[in-house]
This record gives C-alpha cells, structure tokens and sequence, in this order.
C-alpha cells in the first residue's frame, strides 16, 4: 500500500504518513532507504550516520539490513551509528542490554567497524554521566548531525525514552521510565519488579536534527497513540507530537497501526465513500454512539450534520438504512452458537444443520477458552454438541516460582505420607530450590521446574474443561513446540505445529472451530496459535471436504474485545451463566489474584471478562436492542477460496 495523497490527510494528519499492508513490506521500504542513502554517501566517500533504535519494531529493518549486506554485497564499513537509548544502570553483556539487542540483531552480522557503534553506556557511575551525554551529543555534531534517525514509538507517545514531560529542546541525559513503560517492558525482564526505573536517551532536540526522521509502528495496540501523535495538538503529554514541528519526519505503518487515523477509522468525515453493507454498519453504529442515540432514532439531520449526507443522498431515506441496520444487529443475537435446530436459518449467525455439531475450542494458554468464552462453551456443552478443547501451549512461563516449589513440596509429603521411597524428589526438591533462589531476572527455567509448571497449568485446565462438562478423553494438551524453549521468546513455528494441528481436526473433523482472535495480547502467542490453526484447515480444505464445511469463529476477551460493527455471533449470557463462567476461571488457581504477565490491565481475567461481557451487552442495549445480562462476542474467518 503506498503512501496516500496528501490533500486527503491535510484536514486531520499534521505530518506526512505512509501506511504499508504489513510490517514486513514496510521494513524492507525503511532498509532500502538506509542503503540508499549508505551508497550514496560511499559513492561520495563521506560516511554515513546513522540513529538507531531497538525493540521489536526494527528488528525487520534490521535483518533485510543483514540480508543486503549477505546477498547483495552492502558494506558497512562506511557508516557510524548512535543508538537512541540505554537502560540505566544495565551491563552491557546482560539479555535485556541494547548493546545484546543490537549486536545480536544487526552488528554481529555485517561488516561495520565496531569503533564507529556509539550505545548510551549503562554502567557509568551516575556522576560521570552528564560528561558522558555532552561527549555524545559532541560526537554526533562533529560527524555534522544525524543523515537519518530511526524511531518508534511508546505507549506513552515517548521517543527514544523521552516520556511525557520531555522539553522539544532536549539533549542526551539521565531519564526516569514512565511506570507504563516499565509494564510495558516487564515480559523481557521477567517481572517489572526487575525493570529498570531509569535509562540515558538521546534527547528530542538532538533527534530533531536529523536530516531525515522515520518514525515506525506497527499493530492495533500503537494505533491510540499514532492517532494522538498525528492528528493531536502539540503537548509535552506525547512527546512525539512535537515532531510535527519537523519537515524532515515521516511516520511508516501498518494498516492495524494506522487504523485509528480519522482516514481510515471514520473516512466519511474526510472524503467520499463507496458504501458498502460493512461500511454502512459501521458508520450508522458510529453515529448512534457519537450521538448516543438508539439506531431507529438517527435522523436525517443527524446524517448531514455528522459527515454522512453522502449516505443519506445514495442509500436513503435513512430511516430505511436505519431499520436495515437494526435487524442486521438483532440477526447477530443467538442463545444457540452451534445453530438452532429445525429452524430458519437464513437470518442466524450458524447453520441449524446438523443439530447436534463436533466443535473444536482451540485455547492459545490453559484459560483463554473459559476467559474469552467460558458462557458459549458451556452453553455448547450444554446443548448437547459434541465439544472437544484443545490447549496449544503449556503456559508453563506464566507461573510463579513459589507456586512450583509449593507443588513439589506437597509431592515430597504426600509420598512420605505413603510410605514411599521419595529420595530423589526430595534431592531434585533442593535443587529446584537452589535455583530459585540464585535464578537471575528472565533467566530460563530448569527443564524439571518447567515440567512442573506445566503440569500446574495442565491440572487447571483440566478442572476448568471438566467444570464446563466435558469429558477427559474430549480435553487435548498439543504443546506445540514453538512455545517450548522454556524462554519469554519462542522458536519458530515450523511444520511440527502444524502438522499437530492437523491430526487433531482430521481426528474430530469439526462443523465448527473457535480460536482465539485478539492478537494483542503482549505475548505474540495468540495470533502464532491463530496463523497455526489457519494453516491446517487450509491444508485440509485442499482434499477434506468436511474441511471445506467447517466454519472457523474468532473470539476475544482476555485482552481486549471487537467492535460493535465487527460482531457477526453475540450470544447473550445469563446471570446465572455468567457466574458459572466464573467458577470456570477461577479453576486456574495459579493466575488468580496477581498473575505473571497481566499485561496492561490492573483487573484480575475474571473481572475483565465479566466487565467485558457486560459491556458488549451494554452496547447492543444503547443501540436500542434488546437488555442482557452479559454477551460473548465472535466474528466468523472469511476462507480464500
């Protein structure tokens, strides 16, 4: 996707932004840039500067950087770099180190003079800092300035590690991390207990001048904050609005990273549409919760004063469009997510046949199923379909260290309790113990204390699945091996997880998969499970016609929900049945109360999903429809054939 003309931006956009179909395709544009520019400065014999970041935004840029450098010959030796930013205090050589980051990402693997790499030096001691940032910003300025900065972006708007509060006029020094920050940091140190609450950053001022400043984001989680850099008034509150004061900047990226941009979250407001039935639904429930009106009491003047006169002029009367949206979104509430039998089916979410459906719930870690969907999965159950859950992963990170030693603990007593010879547990019990208690943040989990906290999960999950009705020989743990390296990182998915996947729904052959579908949540492991699932029902729907029959549903829940004119199933859920999910969550003992990676969000996952479930309820009630109590919420995958 290229860059979209300017005179369609000027109303809301303050600076030039470049929106690419997916990350990929944008980094490699960012890296051909970079060795444009590289070239450029070798044919003229003058080397080039260059301001790195880190984080998992470049990594992309960085290994087409290496690619061209293995493949097609570029060389290095001309450039010298100047990385935005350190933690503060932070060994060079430790796993969360920019120095590690940037070495293991890119220097290590071309041809650079390590003499010309310039990182902020986290062990200084703090009075020989402020020197240290003076010679830093000397260096830059000698070299004439920085030809190309490369940022990304923080939740807090922070660039480099310039948080709220940071002068336009800054330089390089000593920063105090934002506690959101810190969070959001907290997967790599193994707890943000361990995240450093300081770091040295180059300062606003010495980014802003640069020759050339590229700012890029990727995924919906940036997309709040890209649309408050871009569209915002200039404020110290985001700092990176102060790079619409730049002639020199440019934003790249992603479609979800750019969907919050007014272009494409409400393009009714900057141009005309092509309206399609989507588009209608989502600018009529725009309005009416713009509004906060019912659906059936939008008004002409509604439309005309709002943007939406196009839509009234081409689709009208809108009292027509208006009816038709309503029954749209009454077609979407269903008590029977598996289809109801011996009924009209041509306005219901699924299929009424067969009655009684197999159905696959696939559960990226132990408790997403009865997080995200805990109601429809014993309302299946309940309906008498045939329902089998499959876990993907152990989870066995996402477990507290005493919670482990508690496990064998009673393993050691109950076996003396029996009478049984439990030396080696008791031996194997020390050794865990000493580990813990020597174990560096983030540091990889000895094999039996992973065994352990996987079996913890497993047990949970287990009495979550029976707690919703099933039957232990309809409960299926796959492990797939991307997720086993026992590290915060995991390896590659590779055939093996897909090939796992595939013998189970050849196994059960389902009328109907679930899996999970918010993709933001901070581990990466749910769109990985999704693309998974993904691959083998394409696989099998090459030769399997029961494949070709079988309708893959998304939910969400545990991070976040989908919008109201996403929603395709909404199955309302019960006072009662929402106290039942409930009991389901709370059979994952080990994430109640305070879980390891809670990502950002204070609330334990049963009170998210009770909050979330009321306020998708919520939602269809101000739009005039029916009060529940609770609602779960899917939208159906869409095959290429």
């Amino acid at each position: 996707m290229a860059r979209l003309n300017l005179l369609e931006e000027t109303r809301f956009e303050k600076l030039p932004v470049s929106v690419f179909e997916n990350p990929k395709i944008a980094s490699v544009n960012v890296a051909q840039r970079i060795a444009a520019l590289i070239k450029t400065k070798q044919a003229n014999n003058t080397p080039a500067v260059l301001g790195l970041a880190t984080g998992v935004t470049p990594i992309a840029v960085y290994a087409e950087l290496v690619r061209l450098h293995k493949e097609e010959g570029l060389s290095f030796k001309n450039v010298i770099t100047f990385n935005l930013d350190e933690y503060y205090p932070m060994q060079p050589n430790a796993a969360q180190s920019y120095v590690t980051f940037m070495n293991e990402n890119l220097f290590d693997h071309i041809d650079i003079d390590k003499n010309n790499v310039h990182i902020p030096d986290g062990t200084l001691a703090l009075e020989d800092i402020p020197a240290f940032c003076l010679d830093y910003e000397k260096k830059i300025g000698d070299l004439g300035g920085l030809d190309i900065q490369i940022l990304g972006i923080g939740r807090t708007g922070h660039i480099g590690f310039n948080e709220p509060g940071s002068a336009p006029n800054s330089g390089t020094r000593l920063v105090t991390l934002d506690d959101l920050t810190r969070r959001d940091a907290a997967r790599d140190f193994g707890g943000k207990t361990f995240v450093p609450t300081k770091a040295i950053t180059m300062g606003i001022g010495t980014i802003f001048k640069a020759r050339e400043i590229i700012l890029m984001a990727w995924s919906r989680k940036k997309a709040s904050i890209i649309k408050k850099a871009v569209e915002g008034e200039i404020s110290g509150d985001v700092p990176a609005t102060y790079l619409q004061l730049s002639d020199n900047v440019e934003f790249i990226l992603d479609a979800p990273a750019a969907s919050g941009l007014t272009r494409f979250n409400t393009p009714w407001l900057v141009k005309d549409c092509i309206w399609t039935e989507d588009f209608i639904r989502k600018a009529v429930i725009w309005l009416a919760n713009t509004l906060k009106k019912p659906v059936l009491k939008l008004t002409e003047d509604d439309y005309n004063n709002n943007g939406m006169a196009q839509l009234a002029t081409e689709k009208g009367p809108v009292y027509n469009i208006n009816i038709h949206i309503f029954n749209k979104l009454q077609h979407t509430i269903t008590g029977w997510p598996g289809g109801k039998p011996n009924a009209d089916d041509s306005q219901r979410p699924e299929r009424a046949e067969p009655a009684k459906k197999r159905v696959i719930i696939f559960s990226p870690h132990p408790d997403d199923d009865v997080i995200s969907m805990g109601g429809t999965f014993i309302r299946l159950v309940d309906q008498k379909h045939d329902v089998h859950v499959a876990y993907q992963t152990s989870g066995n990170t996402a477990v507290w260290d005493d919670d482990a030693l508690r496990f064998v603990e009673f393993n050691v007593d109950f076996t003396e309790k029996m009478g049984m010879d439990n030396s080696h547990l008791k031996d194997l019990y020390q050794k865990m113990r000493t580990f813990m208690e020597q174990k560096k943040p983030n540091q990889v989990d000895t094999p039996e204390i992973q065994t352990v906290k996987g079996l913890i999960r497993k047990g949970e999950a287990i009495a979550g699945a029976r707690y919703c009705g099933l039957d232990d020989d309809h409960i299926h743990f796959q492990a797939l091996p991307f997720y086993e390296s026992g590290k915060n990182q995991k390896n590659p998915v590779t055939n093996a997880d897909i090939d796992l996947t595939v013998e189970l729904l050849q196994k059960v052959k389902p009328h109907q998969v679930f899996a999970a579908g918010d993709f933001e949540d901070p581990h990466g492991t749910h769109i990985v499970c999704f693309n998974i699932i993904l691959a083998a029902l394409n696989r099998l729907r090459k030769t399997e016609s029961w494949a070709q029959d079988c309708w893959l549903w998304m939910y969400r829940g545990a991070w976040q929900e989908f919008d109201t004119h996403e929603i395709e199933m909404a199955v309302p859920i019960s006072p009662q049945e929402l106290e039942r999910k409930k009991y389901a969550i709370f059979k994952h003992q080990s994430q109640k109360d305070r879980a390891v990676f809670p990502g950002d969000d204070a609330r334990e996952f049963w009170q998210r999903a009770e909050d979330r479930n009321r306020e998708t309820a919520m939602a269809y009630d101000e739009l005039g429809l029916a009060e529940y109590e609770a609602m779960e919420a899917f939208v159906r995958w869409k095959f290429e054939d």
